[in-house]
């Protein structure tokens, strides 16, 4: 039986929201492995890396969600304080609540111990995940449509998406289509995902081990940084968008690392004869 979350099938009950994630790390992870082949690495090393990546990958996404609650949480009264006296909620992931950012962080660390283990070049590992991470993304990103969780301010455009009137945030009960948030920014993932892969197809040589996920952490915070502007359920902090303030920092941290180590080496000085 289908319903508008997920699948009965008998007692078990599987969630759109969960196969779409996971629609989105397989289909990354198939991309991983072109590159790993690529590379004259073993691509079967992709399947145990992304047991890792996912694991912590879900670890972080699910801390910073309670970490970092947004307002419509805090407006309902659920914060950190509620999860840490609530522990069973923390476990209710399918529901929605994981943070893009803790889900990167986490990944990466996931892929670092992966890394450690098979004794690999992490920077390595990091440059052939950087595209499938984009495009797991955007696939994922769907996942947030099915649930009806990561929308923009109301719209007559024709792409505005209706709202279910129990999915619709304080204040905009009487709206019915917002901006479809979530197609917006899986739009942007997927174009990442084809300017990295088009990176490292026509630049290998020039490339260090590392600038493919440098220009993965340029390019997708800076989409992120402009969209947080349309929306409306954030995560305010001491009077601003953390999420946004940590995307700009990010891009522009990473922006700065990429061109250090692309600088060119100053000239040697001239010897002045006697």
């Amino acid at each position: 039986m289908f319903d508008a979350y997920g699948i009965h099938v008998g007692p078990l009950y599987f969630r759109y929201y969960g196969m779409i994630i996971m629609a989105g790390a397989v289909a990354g992870a198939f991309v991983t492995r072109k590159i790993l082949s690529k590379r004259e690495k073993d691509p079967d090393l992709v399947w145990d890396g992304l047991i890792w990546a996912l694991i912590f990958g879900i670890i972080g996404a699910r801390l910073w969600h309670i970490f970092t609650p947004s307002q419509s949480l805090l407006d309902a009264g659920i914060d950190t304080h509620y999860y840490l006296t609530h522990p069973l909620d923390i476990l209710l992931t399918w529901n929605g609540g994981l943070g893009m950012p803790g889900a990167i962080i986490g990944g990466v660390f996931g892929l670092y111990i992966f890394a450690r283990r098979r004794k690999l070049a992490f920077a390595h590992l990091l440059d052939a995940a950087a595209p499938a991470i984009a495009i797991g993304q955007a696939i994922g990103r769907w996942g947030n449509f099915v649930n009806q969780e990561l929308y923009g301010p109301p719209t007559d455009l024709p792409w505005g998406i209706p709202i279910r009137p129990e999915n619709r945030l304080a204040g905009y009960e009487s709206f019915e289509r917002f901006h479809p948030l979530f197609l917006y920014e899986s739009l942007w993932n997927l174009l990442n995902a084809g300017l990295l892969y088009f990176l490292w197809k026509r630049y290998a040589d020039r490339l260090k081990s590392g600038d493919l996920f440098l220009v993965y952490l340029i390019v997708y915070p800076l989409g992120r940084f402009l969209l947080e502007f349309l929306r409306l359920d954030y995560v305010p902090v001491a009077g601003i968008n953390l999420n946004q303030t940590i995307m700009l920092a990010t891009a522009v941290v990473s922006t700065g690392v990429l061109l250090w180590r692309h600088r060119k080496p100053a000239a040697p000085a001239a010897v002045v004869g006697d």
